[in-house]
C-alpha cells in the first residue's frame, strides 16, 4: 500500500480512510481557510484542496502521495463553514431546518513526481427535518457542531437532524469513498454504512 499523507487534521478522514485500508500520516496543511470575495461553495473547496495538498507536499516525502480535502454546506450559494461560535451554529441549524442544502467536498490527491494535484469535487444533497428551537438548542449543547461544517455531524446525533441523504453519504462526513479510492488508484469499492462510522 502507497504511503498517504493526509493533509489534514480531521479524525473522521482518517477512519474513513481506514476503510480503504489507508492508515495515513497526518500532516495538517494550516493554510488560510477563509473564502474569496463572490467566490462560490464548488470554487472554494477545490482551491482550498489544492492549496491544501501543496502546502503539505513540501513538508512530505518525494516518495509520498498527498490527499487533501476540503468540504463545505452550501445552502442557495452561501458557505456555511464550521461555525465561530455555538450562536453561530444555532444560526446555521435555523437555516438549515426544514430544507435541502448541498455538501460539496473537494478531494486533490497529489502523487510523487507530479507537478499538480488531481482534483475531484463530489456534491451531496442533504435534506433537514424541521427543528424547533428546543431541538436547535439541545443539539448546540451536546458540543458536536464545534468544528463541523454546516454545525451539524450526520455521523453522530446530528443524524437525528437529517431527512435524507441524496449521494455520497461519506461525502457528507468529509471524504467521499468511492472518488477517492479512485483518485489514489485504489480496486474495488468501500462499503458506506452509517452504522459503522462513529
Amino acid at each position: 500500500m502507497q504511503c498517504v499523507v493526509l493533509a489534514s487534521r480531521s479524525p473522521r478522514r482518517v477512519e474513513l480512510l481506514s476503510r480503504l485500508g489507508i492508515e495515513p500520516r497526518v500532516v495538517p496543511a494550516d493554510i488560510d481557510e477563509s473564502p474569496l470575495v463572490g467566490e462560490s461553495p464548488v470554487d472554494m473547496v477545490r482551491r482550498l484542496a489544492i492549496a491544501k495538498a501543496v502546502a503539505v507536499a513540501e513538508r512530505a516525502g518525494e516518495a509520498d502521495t498527498v490527499l487533501a480535502a476540503d468540504t463545505t454546506v452550501d445552502l442557495d450559494g452561501e458557505n456555511f463553514g464550521q461555525p465561530v461560535d455555538d450562536d453561530d451554529a444555532a444560526r446555521m441549524l435555523r437555516r438549515l431546518s426544514g430544507r435541502t442544502h448541498r455538501v460539496h467536498t473537494a478531494v486533490a490527491v497529489l502523487a510523487p513526481g507530479e507537478s499538480a494535484p488531481t482534483v475531484e469535487v463530489v456534491t451531496s444533497l442533504v435534506t433537514f427535518q424541521p427543528l424547533n428551537d428546543h431541538v436547535v438548542e439541545w443539539y448546540v449543547s451536546t458540543g458536536e457542531p464545534r468544528g463541523k461544517a454546516g454545525g451539524y455531524a450526520v455521523q453522530g446525533l446530528g443524524a437525528t437532524l437529517v431527512a435524507s441523504v441524496r449521494g455520497s453519504w461519506s461525502n457528507v462526513v468529509g471524504l467521499p469513498l468511492a472518488e477517492t479510492a479512485r483518485l489514489l488508484g485504489i480496486g474495488g469499492q468501500a462499503a458506506e454504512n452509517p452504522a459503522t462510522l462513529r
